[in-house]
């Protein structure tokens, strides 16, 4: 009987644990057993950004204090993602990569300071105009350059796969120069600063940039037919490009892009 009795004991034992840890492993749909969730994201979808952070003050890194992502252009994205619903996730890239990784889905969007051309509305949708912008020539102030005219013989930098560089390229013949790109900005000013390079064409507001913590630097605008502007990048067909023209002609109507613009901006 004591032998039943224990064995019997036993069996109630093992049965009651087992259903103990059965009972563990089953989620508690009711009370929340999972954790918090944060009622305000909850419904926020994610839109994954390429950017190129080498592109001072539209995007770039300010290394002494940190290593986030700041600028014109991550300050536009966010207030469009606040006003449609979405959280902006930035990921940086080199800038002639940036149409590749969206066309393979890498991206949802890019903003990086991108201008159309035809070669690139090829193969990826682009937003109406967020800014128009002028192209300089930038070189030691030394050189004195008055004229594209001045740089005959010497050696002209641009930013790999820019418009920039299609336009050194396009005066490259007439004016008699050469052409040698980079994959970054800060490639090219150092390349001017150790004297490499002549003369480097970079937009307007990227060079003020430079010239503003650059003394020994110099540029005048080059001129060119048709002006040039920025827009945000899509994958072709995105119903994102809908959205996203609606959110920028309300910014630009109601003065929001101007504020950035004084905010980021060295000179309009």
């Amino acid at each position: 009987m004591n032998k039943k009795w224990l064995l019997a004991l036993l069996m109630t034992l093992v049965v009651t644990v087992l259903a103990a840890c059965g009972a563990s492993d089953k989620k508690d749909t009711t009370s929340g057993s999972e954790g918090p969730t944060d009622t305000n994201t909850e419904d926020k979808k994610v839109l994954v950004m390429g950017t190129s952070a080498d592109y001072a003050p539209f995007e770039y890194v300010e290394t002494a204090t940190s290593d986030e992502i700041i600028g014109f252009d991550i300050d536009l994205a966010k207030t469009i993602g606040e006003k449609l619903g979405y959280e902006i996730k930035v990921e940086n890239m080199d800038f002639n990569s940036l149409i590749t990784a969206l066309q393979a889905k890498k991206f949802d969007i890019v903003l990086s300071g991108m201008t159309p051309t035809p070669e690139r509305e090829e193969v990826v949708d682009f937003s109406i105009p967020y800014y128009e912008t002028e192209q300089y020539l930038i070189f030691d102030k030394e050189k004195n350059y008055k004229e594209l005219a001045d740089v005959k013989g010497g050696l002209v930098g641009a930013q790999v796969s820019s418009i920039q560089e299609d336009l050194a390229k396009e005066f490259a013949e007439e004016h008699g120069f050469k052409v040698e790109s980079r994959n970054l900005i800060p490639e090219l000013v150092q390349e001017l600063k150790t004297g490499r390079f002549d003369a480097a064409v970079i937009e307007n507001i990227v060079a003020e940039n430079y010239l503003a913590n650059n003394d020994d630097l110099a540029a005048f605008p080059i001129e060119v037919e048709e002006p040039d502007f920025k827009a945000a990048v899509f994958q072709e067909g995105s119903p994102l490009k809908a959205e996203f023209d609606k959110v920028i002609e309300e910014l630009v109507a109601d003065g929001t892009i101007d504020e950035l613009k004084a905010k980021w901006f060295v000179v309009e």
